[in-house]
């Protein structure tokens, strides 16, 4: 019997050479809200709509030899969510274009190394008659 379950895109993890540093990074680079920030610093959470961000230490024994993963921050905000990252620390990569489906799309580095793919949300095609 087939289950109608479908699994849900919860949680990104980003394995961070100091957590609290990026945490604070990206609440002040990205404009999230840090969620939590436990006392030992081996854990923190940033709400970034219904996918969390996650942080914890780079080297721990399940995750040596293993990096952090691109992530995604979306924005229609006014001031160019690029330029906020720059001013916080965020390194340019490469310059916001504007790609072929709609999206404006530009990459920073954070403070860990971690590529970020920052993009505008794509907007639905208009159906036309």
């Amino acid at each position: 019997m087939a289950s109608n379950l479908s699994p849900e895109y919860a949680y990104t993890i980003v394995y961070a050479k100091d957590v609290a540093k990026s945490v604070a990074f990206y609440a002040k680079a990205f404009g999230y809200h840090v969620r939590r920030l436990d006392e030992s610093n081996r854990w923190g959470e940033l709400d970034s709509g219904p996918t969390t961000i996650a942080f914890t230490p780079i080297h721990q024994r399940e995750t040596d030899d293993r990096s952090g993963a691109v992530q995604t921050p979306h924005s229609d905000r006014e001031r160019p969510p690029m330029e906020r990252a720059v001013e916080n620390g965020a390194i340019p990569v490469s310059k916001p274009e504007d790609k072929e489906w709609g999206q404006r799309v530009g990459y920073v580095r954070d403070i860990d190394g971690i590529v970020v793919r920052m993009g505008s949300h794509v907007v639905k095609p208009t159906k036309q008659d």
